[in-house]
């Protein structure tokens, strides 16, 4: 599959995933929706207005936004993007139709950063653990709601935790970082890309 890719290097296929299931969440009862349902929630996520301005902040940007550059499938974690093949949402973890459109607000913020970014290097800790920060922070990923419902009870200060949280899940299963330089380019990297929210004004 096509992808919105720039001159940055390839991605490891699904490094850039969503947050995958994980030891460290409790668990949740899951209500899997049908394939067919999820196929219809993403082209209805295509109309969501977070994502259309993402990609017409894209294309602006001279990115190629291909027809297929976002598609249904079933795989590993929630879903994914990969440089020059594009994002896949995987249905066989999607439980509602807002969950699609978050997932696809996550992986268009990766998909902006490889273009943008000229000199993106995924296998670069550094480079993945900032896409990572601010895929998880602009996407909506850590709103409070979302996480009481994955039983993250605190309120105060959750949100910088959680996309902590959620970027070392991610940045751990790049096969080219470890665990230890996970959190060391996630502290390294954490001031300026928790702040840097292009193309939005600020955070949505």
């Amino acid at each position: 599959m096509a992808a919105a890719a720039g001159d940055g290097g390839s991605v490891p296929q699904k490094t850039t995933g969503a947050e995958a299931p994980s030891a460290s969440d409790p668990p949740v009862p899951r209500h899997i929706m049908p394939h067919e349902e999820c196929v219809a929630g993403v082209r209805s996520a295509l109309k969501d207005p977070t994502v259309r301005f993402l990609r017409e902040r894209m294309e602006k940007a001279g990115c190629t936004v291909w027809p297929m550059l976002i598609r249904a499938a079933t795989c590993a974690s929630a879903g994914g993007y990969a440089s020059r093949e594009g994002i896949e949402v995987c249905c066989n973890h999607m439980e509602y139709p807002d969950q699609i459109t978050q997932t696809i607000t996550h992986e268009l913020i990766h998909a902006y950063d490889d273009c943008v970014g000229k000199n993106m290097d995924w296998t670069n800790c550094a480079h993945h653990a900032c896409s990572e920060i601010r895929a998880n922070h602009l996407s909506g990923n850590c709103h409070y709601k979302r996480e009481l419902m994955k039983g993250f009870l605190k309120i105060r200060g959750h949100e910088p935790e959680c996309v902590k949280r959620r970027s070392l899940e991610s940045v751990k299963n790049n096969p080219y970082c470890s665990e230890t330089a996970a959190k060391d380019a996630i502290e390294a990297v954490w001031n300026i890309c928790y702040n840097d929210t292009r193309p939005f004004d600020r955070a949505p």
